[in-house]
């Protein structure tokens, strides 16, 4: 795993607009029935990553205005609650995050709520460049955090990892600390391992 320094990793310097895949009308990336596109390329190398293909900057294929009018057109379905933004690096790919999220905003407002997994904290991010500020400030949940291997907890809400957190993003703005999503339903919950009796 790695870990960078405030303004390290620059979209401009990795990102080739890549995405690794679109999944529209899922359950499981975030609450409610969702729309996810899946970027390319991942610095964090995060020992255990179930997308390690996608830590290529190269994988996948270009992302389009054609790809983006389709996922305008899914998300337009009554039954859709939102986007969700994975990778590979989102945070790492703000020119395409912000063109998505800038069009969802003009065509659904606040209608729709768009979430986002990242390997960077939200402290890390408060000390990171415009373009990744301009996009926390435009998602409505953050999942924090590098994956870690050694605190892996499948029991656990919409993560991986007991150090990952579901982030209200505006309140945590707001407050300049990280608050916790209100429909988190394990924050400060252990869980008792399951014994297979032979």
């Amino acid at each position: 795993m790695r870990n960078p320094k405030p303004k390290e990793w620059s979209s401009t310097d990795y990102s080739k607009h890549f995405y690794a895949d679109y999944k529209p009308f899922n359950f499981v990336d975030g609450e409610g029935v969702r729309c996810s596109l899946y970027v390319s390329g991942c610095l964090f190398a995060c020992e255990g990553c179930y997308n390690k293909a996608i830590q290529n900057f190269s994988y996948g294929q270009p992302y389009t205005r054609e790809l983006e009018d389709r996922i305008i057109d899914d998300l337009g379905q009554d039954y859709v609650q939102g986007m969700t933004l994975l990778g590979g690096e989102p945070f790492l790919n703000t020119e395409v995050c912000l063109s998505l999220v800038d069009r969802i905003r003009a065509e659904y407002g606040e209608t729709k709520d768009i979430w986002s997994w990242s390997g960077y904290t939200f402290e890390e991010l408060l000390k990171e460049s415009d373009d990744k500020l301009e996009l926390l400030s435009k998602i409505d949940i953050l999942v924090d955090g590098r994956f870690e291997l050694k605190l892996l907890d499948l029991n656990l809400q919409f993560r991986g990892s007991s150090n990952q957190r579901i982030l209200d993003v505006k309140k945590s703005l707001e407050k300049r600390e990280a608050v916790i999503w209100t429909g988190c339903v394990d924050a400060d919950k252990k869980f008792e391992k399951i014994r297979k009796e032979i």
